[in-house]
């Protein structure tokens, strides 16, 4: 990760600095996804380095398949203060239970990925055109 500086002075280098377009944090602020961004004086936007690792963090968050819904309830409670530290390390535990989930569910995949690939080598290498089958993993083993 890159070095955030103490200020970004531009929406344009928050944008580079947290991987979103401009229009998109401008669309994360509109629905409230996002706090609005300080303003300068001329009316344009500066960030602090908080607030764009605050961006960041809600981009691994999406990135994780958590909704816009369930993003901005994190945000809201974060703004509650710490009273509602349970509540964001419930939402967050629930959220990393099913990135488990999803990973444990992607490993599986990838091992019958990589059986099919090793038999495909196999059959390249050393090919039997009697052995048609590579599809010993049965529908239990998908799901």
């Amino acid at each position: 990760m890159q070095e955030i500086p103490e200020t970004i002075t531009s929406i344009s280098q928050a944008a580079e600095l947290t991987g979103l377009t401009e229009d998109t944090i401008r669309y994360y602020e509109r629905i409230g996804l996002l706090p609005y961004a300080d303003r300068k004086a001329n009316g344009h936007r500066f960030y602090s380095r908080e607030q764009i690792q605050g961006i960041i963090f809600l981009t691994r968050l999406k990135a994780t398949g958590m909704t816009i819904e369930e993003m901005k309830h994190y945000r809201e409670l974060s703004e509650q203060g710490n009273s509602t530290i349970p509540d964001r390390y419930s939402l967050l535990e629930k959220h990393n239970q099913k990135i488990q989930q999803e990973i444990s569910r992607l490993m599986e995949t990838q091992k019958i990925i990589d059986y099919k690939l090793s038999h495909y080598h196999e059959l390249s290498t050393n090919p039997d055109l009697s052995d048609t089958s590579c599809d010993p993993v049965t529908k239990e083993d998908l799901t």
